[in-house]
């Protein structure tokens, strides 16, 4: 996975939130139409649990909306697109029944915002995660959850699919999280983080493209 930092105008995220999940039957007929029936019936099993989670608390909200998503199947980019890196929106991880990491995060991200947490409580975070039994980071995405903006957030990852603590999850290093607002650098060895500026994903661009 590639993390490419550039300049895109905030707008280009407002027009990715406005769209998202509006399950209008033009969407929808156009997702049964490119991935089939089984892909319809997916995407009204999200739309339900948005619903539901609009009238729960914020911690169940994480809980729906996290682990429907954890339920589709992981697959890389290669394998899956073709491509080295690749940044599905998410009715292409939902169509398909596939994704990796920052497709997770990414569809996460949008149904949380749908389903009635303030996109400034979410960020998309970069970080390393540290396996088992071997000696290398791997490149990851996960989605943190800030109660309060100066508290310790919740992860919601692909890879322990346990709501956890960020500083209950040792197996991961933060490097960069952002969100609409803007881009936030880990400092302290991945404890805290300082907003470096109103960076985006370059990355970010190709979905808006194809909204």
């Amino acid at each position: 996975m590639i993390f490419k930092i550039a300049f895109v105008h905030i707008i280009l995220f407002s027009i990715i939130a406005n769209s998202f999940s509006d399950f209008s039957s033009k969407e929808l007929s156009k997702i049964k139409s490119e991935y089939g029936p089984k892909a319809h019936k997916r995407v009204l099993l999200l739309k339900k649990v948005i619903d539901k989670s609009k009238k729960a608390k914020a911690l169940h909200k994480l809980k729906y909306i996290n682990s429907f998503f954890n339920k589709i199947r992981y697959k890389t980019d290669i394998k899956h697109w073709k491509r080295k890196d690749y940044w599905a929106i998410p009715f292409e991880l939902i169509g398909t029944a596939a994704g990796d990491c920052e497709d997770y995060a990414i569809a996460k991200y949008f149904s949380l915002i749908k389903a009635g947490i303030p996109s400034k409580k979410l960020r998309i975070a970069y970080v390393k995660l540290k396996r088992k039994r071997t000696k290398f980071d791997e490149a990851h995405m996960v989605l943190l959850y800030f109660h309060k903006p100066n508290s310790v957030p919740i992860v919601l990852d692909n890879v322990n699919k346990k709501l956890k603590l960020a500083s209950k999850r040792k197996d991961l290093k933060l490097i960069y999280s952002f969100n609409a607002a803007g881009l936030w650098k880990a400092k302290n060895k991945g404890t805290s983080q300082k907003r470096v500026g109103s960076n985006k994903l370059a990355k970010w661009k190709s979905l808006v493209d194809k909204l």
